[in-house]
């Protein structure tokens, strides 16, 4: 299977939302083009638009969503088939999806979904699930691949500091299924650690590609108060 190319490495995501200086650039490519030259076995991003630039820039697979207003309690990645249908197009290598059992627009179950993007476009489908028990029924839905990526970031999970790493050994003790590591990876030690627990690759994002988010976590552990800064003439 293709994913075996994916396996043991670094997958990097390239995404900019409304509110960083990077949204609708044209800077993703160059994220990509850079996250290639430094070792990464694929690229996740969002959008047709996106998607297709970066395809263009780079020769790493593409795991591609196509998320609509960010929500704790709705489905807002890759939500309906239409959305599906868009990023398949623009070159995806994946279709990574919402996983949980939250209704999605078109009405269509998981399992309905996953069935009719394997059956059109022959590729196949990730789910970004919160729990575990989303993750077991993700498997038996038919999904190639799982990931962590939405742990604590839906209004019935709980946000851990760092990854869910107690999610993730619970996963890849239990599925039979490629699972991937996703959500707040920040250092190599966390990384190690994820892969000693089974994971098949990892997801990183904003420790990577987004500036913004790098500046404030350094700003937030400045001791208090903040030095003063000096003004030269």
């Amino acid at each position: 299977m293709f994913w075996e190319s994916l396996r043991g490495g670094i997958i990097v995501s390239c995404q900019a939302i409304a509110g960083n200086p990077f949204y609708h650039t044209g800077t993703m490519p160059l994220l990509a083009k850079a996250a290639e030259a430094g070792g990464a076995v694929a690229i996740r991003a969002d959008g047709a638009e996106e998607i297709a630039a970066i395809a263009g820039a780079v020769s790493l697979p593409i795991i591609g969503i196509r998320k609509t207003e960010p929500s704790p309690d709705r489905v807002y990645i890759t939500p309906a088939f239409e959305h599906a249908r868009e990023i398949a197009a623009a070159g995806c290598a994946v279709i990574a999806l919402d996983g949980t059992p939250r209704p999605r627009p078109d009405g269509l179950s998981l399992k309905e979904l996953t069935a009719r993007i394997h059956g059109e476009f022959n590729l196949p489908v990730m789910a970004d699930i919160s729990v575990f028990e989303e993750g077991v029924a993700a498997g038996k839905a038919g999904c190639d691949i799982v990931a962590t990526t939405l742990a604590g970031y839906t209004s019935y999970s709980v946000k851990t500091e760092g990854p869910d790493f107690e999610l993730l050994a619970k996963l890849t003790a239990t599925l039979d299924v490629p699972v991937i590591a996703e959500g707040r990876f920040w250092t190599p030690e966390d990384v190690c650690k994820a892969f000693a627990l089974g994971a098949f690759a990892v997801v990183i994002g904003k420790a990577i590609t987004n500036p913004m988010a790098i500046t404030r976590r350094f700003v937030s552990r400045l001791p208090a108060p903040r030095p003063q800064r000096k003004v030269y003439p």
